[in-house]
């Protein structure tokens, strides 16, 4: 029978970041004629990730490079080669799979290969270290058959290496630790009396078994610590001992009697208890919880009451404020019921309080919210697509709505780093073609002109004293019916575009709020809370999307996007308006497109 592992596929690991794929073929090419290459990169980012694979055209030259060229250095950094196999079931059966640990910090994996190697043919050899490199004192091998792994946990088991005795034993997966833990001999207690030794430690213990080792633990000037170990020579004797000293009182002090576990043991012990209550706490208050956000800094939890108490009972309420107890924008209120809590989001979502929109919804946990956006955006990616031109990012004029002009030679705001473009006269502008080529622009209902096709536009920008004082030239006349609209002030601007005059705002008794810096666009606040939907997310995207690319030039467009479906008006408000937030939403936008194309992609590392 053929062995599953005689492929010419290799894996490599530990690669250092800056090796590229041709510094790895003139390394394999050295052994045989080598088919493809390929280093595994970040989708976003183009970063190495570390490892690579190898393809050769025949398994004969695959096991001579696997045997001549593994933990050689490139660049400085020896680099580990495996078999790579696209079924992870193999790798994950723990079938000649063994672990190795109390290792010496200096021990690396050639060392530990050199070691193993003589007991049957090694698949994969690893030594974990941490992010510095440096050993965690322990280790993997997978050999080709089980009787191999065997046979080397009974030669090496216990045996000294670099001075130290080491344990080798089978590879226990994830699935089943929690059963083999369930059997321990080794006890853990605290709690313990300053005057406990080890002597009357072990006759507090002794009568539940036999008892191989006991000790306090104490500090460097030998006073104790208040806890030690018991290790008994049978499972069902440490048992019995947690089962009857468990909370019996001890010279005055009431023991903690539990089985020795490990810190991260610990650790993950008690997140998965604090998850677990806040499982149960979501689950209580399932849609009594709501999250308001956006709020301003004069707010408290009693203004927040007051304001929310009107639609029923509320059991808690808090602003949450920093380690300066300075309010950090948003806080929960929770009611006695659903029913409330529903009414309230009616009622209060948008709302002005003081000077901004409240943003109301149920209170979700980060997870749920992250699935949320990412389901949205699978949705949107496998969803039909509109047959056509793409839509302009300001809707064309209709009978009821004004229409939009662009004061000729004006500049249009553009991201920093970006020379300025001036407008046409009569055009509106479009991030996109609006029409086929050729198409001549169409008068609209108010008598404007409709966008048409890209118009060439002057990249070079001209000085301030032409620009201030030139002609404008004859333009079209407009709905109102003004010919030669030779003077800007003729034109006519409306509240929700960038090119609305800031002298003209303030004649009229308009306030702006500014962005996210005083050079980015601004925005009307009050006009677009108040405006018709779909114009103010246009507007708003138009706002956002400048500010996404500085972060994110290669994927603003679409996270632009995902952010116009997931939010609503007020929220999409408070993003232009807070820096923070949008770095965190571009961030979690971020993290959704990276795994939908880690979805997509190959096998991840071995």
């Amino acid at each position: 029978m053929t062995s599953p592992y005689s492929s010419a596929s290799l894996y490599v690991g530990d690669l250092h970041p800056e090796v590229t794929e041709t510094q790895l073929f003139d390394l394999f090419k050295q052994v045989g004629s080598v088919a493809s290459i390929r280093v595994c990169r970040d989708a976003i980012t183009r970063r190495s990730l570390g490892y690579a694979y190898v393809n050769y055209h025949s398994v004969v030259d695959a096991e001579q490079a696997f045997e001549t060229l593994n933990y050689m250095l490139l660049k400085g950094k020896p680099v580990r080669i495996m078999w790579s196999h696209r079924d992870p079931s193999i790798r994950k059966s723990g079938v000649g799979n063994i672990f190795i640990k109390n290792l010496d910090k200096t021990f690396d994996n050639k060392q530990l290969y050199d070691t193993f190697v003589p007991y049957g043919k090694i698949l994969s050899c690893k030594v974990v270290t941490d992010s510095s490199g440096t050993s965690r004192g322990f280790g993997f091998i997978h050999y080709e058959k089980q009787e191999e792994a065997d046979l080397a946990i009974e030669k090496v088991n216990n045996m000294m290496l670099a001075g130290k005795q080491v344990y080798v034993g089978p590879f226990i997966p994830k699935k089943d630790k929690h059963q083999a833990a369930e059997k321990f001999t080794n006890v853990y207690v605290k709690n313990l009396d300053p005057a406990i030794d080890d002597v009357e430690l072990i006759s507090i213990f002794e009568k539940f078994g036999k008892i191989t080792k006991a000790a306090v633990m104490r500090t460097s000037s030998g006073s104790s610590r208040g806890f030690g170990f018991v290790n008994f020579s049978d499972p069902a004797e440490a048992q019995a001992a947690v089962a009857g000293l468990a909370e019996q009182e001890i010279h005055g002090k009431v023991l903690y009697v539990g089985r020795a576990q490990k810190k991260s043991e610990r650790e993950n012990e008690l997140r998965q208890r604090s998850e677990q209550k806040k499982l149960e706490l979501l689950n209580k208050f399932q849609g009594s919880n709501l999250y308001i956000k956006n709020l301003d800094d004069s707010i408290d939890d009693e203004r927040l009451r007051t304001e929310f108490a009107q639609f029923g009972t509320i059991t808690s309420c808090k602003v949450m404020r920093d380690d300066k107890q300075n309010s950090r924008g948003f806080g929960f209120v929770c009611f006695s019921n659903p029913e409330e809590a529903t009414k309230s989001i009616t009622e209060m979502n948008g709302r002005i309080l003081i000077s901004k929109p409240i943003y109301v919804a149920h209170a979700q946990r980060r997870e749920d919210r992250r699935a949320l956006l990412e389901a949205k955006y699978l949705h949107s990616q496998s969803g039909p697509r509109p047959i056509g031109p793409p839509q302009s990012l300001f809707p064309p004029p209709t009978a009821n709505s004004p229409a939009v002009f662009y004061s000729p030679g004006a500049p249009i705001p553009a991201p920093r780093g970006q020379n300025y473009v001036y407008a046409q006269p009569m055009m509106s502008r479009n991030r996109w073609p609006a029409g086929p080529p050729g198409q001549q622009p169409q008068a609209g209902p108010s008598g404007s002109y409709q966008p048409g096709p890209n118009f060439p536009m002057s990249s070079q920008r001209p000085q301030r004293s032409r620009q201030r004082n030139a002609p404008q030239g004859n333009v079209s006349p407009s709905a109102g019916g003004r010919g030669n609209q030779g003077n800007r002030r003729n034109f006519k601007y409306t509240t929700n575009v960038r090119n609305y005059p800031q002298s003209q705002q303030a004649d009229q008794g308009g306030s702006v709020e500014t962005g996210v810096d005083a050079t980015g666009p601004k925005v009307s606040i009050s006009s677009l809370a108040a405006g018709n939907p779909e114009e103010s997310k246009m507007v708003l995207g138009e706002t956002l999307y400048p500010l996404i690319s500085v972060q994110e030039p290669m994927y603003a467009a679409k996270i632009t996007g995902m952010l116009l479906e997931s939010l609503d008006i007020s929220e999409l408000i408070h993003l232009v308006e807070s820096n923070e937030d949008l770095l965190v939403k571009i961030a979690e936008a971020r993290a959704v497109l990276q795994a939908h194309v880690e979805g997509v992609s190959g096998d991840g590392p071995q």
